[in-house]
């Protein structure tokens, strides 16, 4: 039996009410752990509850933790759901069964080459600037279907759209304004969505949330 107490017992019955709610089958949201900055431990937890996807920042993080994990959980998934530079594309696509931003034209090259030269495709995200910040990474919203011609030209297999909306400002308009993106692109995959706003995605189609403090805690 599984304990209703625990946080992710917690944020699966809060999926299923969101899921009922859009009248959305729960099995259609992939919950995406966000591990970072979180010791083995606390991620072998989850793990013993039944978890499977993952979601790590950094590839260098991602090498010290998972390999004794996903010994010890051949079935687990792991997400790159963090900035990803160019010369670390190799180590990527190693280790990650999934990539949610890749967000610019030299990214998108290097990530070709290492699938290429590993013989392996590994699906991405097509990170979108939704808020038009100078700040964040992702494609501009004009740029957009010209950027997702030469993903397909490069034969990286498209999961769909990201997006992280502005902080502090409601995030609903956002989140439906990439599903209506995503619809004009022939796309179902929609990564938003975290901790504070995962209902919120939910309702407004996300097909993968991306959860960290509401399992894990705040971070050190």
């Amino acid at each position: 039996m599984e304990n209703a107490s625990t946080p992710l017992a917690q944020v699966r019955q809060n999926i299923a009410k969101a899921a009922k709610i859009a009248r959305r089958a729960e099995g259609d949201i992939a919950l995406i752990a966000v591990s970072k900055k979180h010791p083995a431990a606390a991620i072998e937890t989850l793990l013993a509850e039944g978890q499977r996807i993952f979601g790590e920042n950094r590839v260098q993080e991602a090498q010290e933790k998972w390999p004794a994990l996903r010994e010890a959980y051949p079935d687990a998934e792991l997400h790159l759901i963090g900035q990803l530079q160019s010369n670390k594309a190799d180590d990527a696509v190693e280790l990650f069964d999934c990539i949610h931003s890749l967000d610019r034209e030299s990214l998108l090259k290097a990530l070709a080459k290492a699938m290429d030269k590993a013989d392996k495709r590994v699906p991405c995200f097509v990170q979108v600037n939704i808020g038009g910040e100078d700040q964040k990474g992702g494609v501009a919203i004009g740029d957009l279907p010209e950027f997702l011609a030469k993903v397909e030209e490069a034969k990286i297999p498209l999961a769909g759209l990201m997006c992280i909306p502005p902080s502090d400002i409601e995030p609903a308009p956002f989140f439906a304004f990439l599903g209506k993106l995503a619809d004009k692109n022939n796309l179902t995959g929609l990564s938003m969505g975290m901790s504070s706003d995962f209902e919120t995605a939910i309702m407004l189609g996300a097909t993968h949330i991306r959860v960290g403090t509401a399992l894990f805690g705040e971070r050190e």
